[in-house]
């Protein structure tokens, strides 16, 4: 929980009078422009993204790499994400830095995403200044130094989601916790849009391009400069509590002289926020005091027992049901999103403008194709745009539908949307329908993220009322477990597609097979999903 209370930087009380009500301490209401500095950090990783997904490609034929490792190189990264996310969220639910529980974690993993980039646009240049004669070693290590970039890159950035949602969760109200997740997605659209224009554009013959060299080094530039930003205004938006080893401390740590005033602290994981009803007793706190060594003993035991993997994986089978039938409908919805998004550019030269890749570079089917993937990637920028107004929009469609109406609308109109792009392929119908990309956009980055936070708040008013054990799962480890189902529909997507494509001979089947997917999950959702009410 943030220790600052108001946005000047002094502390926050809350009387017991009003916390007790719930048994739980309430984070203090965040303004609107601490909100958005928190959502920056969505905007530069979203920004990067768009670099990545408009250049990996060119810079992985650039330095060589075979046909036969592409598959390598798009299933390490999620493999590595699917099986160490979980370690990640745990790990940062018990981190007990004086700078918070989250914030080490995002800091750590932005800066390992600046060096993958660091890597992969530039690791040609590299390896060509340490080897001044051409040969196969030189190839051979700029591949793999390149490989090493994009990898890094996207596990870093795939991980980093999960602290930055933990981080809201943990410092925002119930009701600031939707409000922020809605200004994630309006940035996260941002971020994209700007990087796809940014990518569009012909640095080679502009002058920025003439001095940084090639248009790499120039997107490697606005990639940095972006995201250092946006993570340092991250970093500075809403402060942390250090986790407390002994969560009496925690609840008087600003005025232990006053019973009935609380600042809103941290908390052990697997427990809720608890509020003491009436005053401290002496006897109690002498007793506190004298068992305190017992107490920190207890505590970082109990930490190591909780970290092991075969722990973490109980954790994560032991599910309530709802948030298991959550994970299982957000991996349906990445899966069709990932099938159509991962495809799409390839779909537009080979099946709307009818272009060969496979032609001579100097054919006109092969110009034909590659116009086709321009305008694809302004089709992901018009996906980008309108997941930021669609996110807008949500809030006016909630009071009117419910989260699980917007759930059910999101899967329903990407499905239709893209049955209808995969059976009647057309340019300008194409770019009108990816406006549906971006309705399913958005509604993966909040809703389920949306319903994680009613379910921890639903748990928080039960055991605030003797319904529910006095145990609550960890935040950071529940969104570690709904964000590692991208990871695992990537692994899906990039098993199960390359297959699909080869035996049907035409990349038509993406979209088809992304419909059929997304209608499924509009299905599962209606049956399964739960509402808090």
């Amino acid at each position: 929980m943030g220790v600052s209370g108001t946005q000047t930087g002094n502390p926050k009380y809350t009387s017991l009078a009003t916390a007790g009500s719930l048994g739980h301490a309430e984070p203090p209401r965040r303004s609107t422009g601490r909100l958005v500095m928190h959502s920056m950090a969505m905007l530069g990783r979203e920004f990067c993204y768009a670099v990545e997904a408009a250049y990996v490609t060119p810079v992985l034929l650039s330095v060589g790499l075979p046909q036969s490792l592409y598959s390598v190189v798009w299933l390490i990264s999620p493999i590595l994400g699917f099986m160490l996310q979980p370690i990640v969220g745990s790990a940062s639910d018990h981190c007990r830095s004086r700078w918070g529980k989250r914030r080490p974690y995002i800091l750590t993993l932005g800066i390992l995403m600046l060096l993958g980039m660091a890597l992969y646009l530039n690791g040609d240049a590299v390896v060509s200044a340490v080897f001044t004669k051409p040969s196969k070693k030189l190839t051979m290590w700029a591949v793999s130094i390149t490989m090493i970039g994009v990898v890094l890159f996207d596990f870093a950035a795939d991980f980093i989601d999960g602290p930055i949602k933990a981080y809201l969760f943990d410092v925002c109200s119930y009701q600031d916790k939707e409000k922020g997740l809605h200004y994630h997605a309006l940035f996260t659209g941002i971020g994209g849009a700007l990087g796809y224009v940014l990518g569009a554009i012909d640095w080679g013959h502009l002058e920025l391009g003439r001095l940084l060299g090639t248009e790499f080094q120039v997107m490697f530039f606005f990639s940095v400069l972006v995201f250092t930003i946006c993570l340092i205004i991250h970093l500075c938006s809403i402060p942390e509590a250090p986790l407390c080893d002994n969560p009496e401390d925690s609840t008087l740590q600003h005025n232990p002289h006053s019973p009935l005033l609380m600042q809103n602290g941290g908390s052990d994981y697997g427990s809720l926020e608890r509020v003491k009803n009436g005053f401290m007793k002496t006897k109690q706190t002498e007793l506190a005091t004298a068992k305190r060594g017992e107490v920190m003993e207890n505590t970082k035991n109990q930490t190591q027992n909780k970290m092991t993997m075969r722990s973490l994986l109980k954790a994560i089978l032991s599910m309530p049901p709802h948030y298991r039938y959550l994970c299982v409908s957000h991996l349906i919805g990445w899966t069709a999103f990932l099938s159509n998004m991962l495809f799409f550019t390839d779909f537009m030269g080979q099946i709307v403008y009818h272009g060969d890749p496979y032609a001579p570079h100097n054919s006109t089917s092969f110009l034909i194709y590659e116009r086709g993937v321009e305008v694809g990637c302004w089709g992901l920028c018009i996906n980008s745009v309108f997941s930021s107004l669609y996110s807008y929009f949500q809030k006016v469609l909630l009071s009117y539908v419910g989260l699980k109406g917007l759930y059910i609308m999101g899967y329903l109109l990407f499905g239709l949307g893209t049955g209808f792009i995969g059976l009647f392929p057309n340019v300008y119908s194409t770019l009108v329908l990816c406006a549906l990309f971006g309705v399913m956009s958005s509604t993966l980055y909040t809703v389920p993220f949306n319903l994680m936070a009613e379910y921890h708040h639903e748990d928080e008013r039960q055991q605030a009322t003797g319904m529910a054990p006095s145990g609550c799962r960890g935040r950071g480890i529940d969104c570690a477990a709904l964000t590692c189902m991208v990871q695992l529909a990537q692994i899906l997507v990039g098993v199960g597609l390359g297959v699909l494509v080869t035996s049907a001979e035409s990349v038509v089947v993406v979209v088809i097979v992304a419909s059929a997917v997304a209608l499924f999950g509009c299905c599962f959702v209606a049956l399964f999903v739960r509402c808090v009410e």
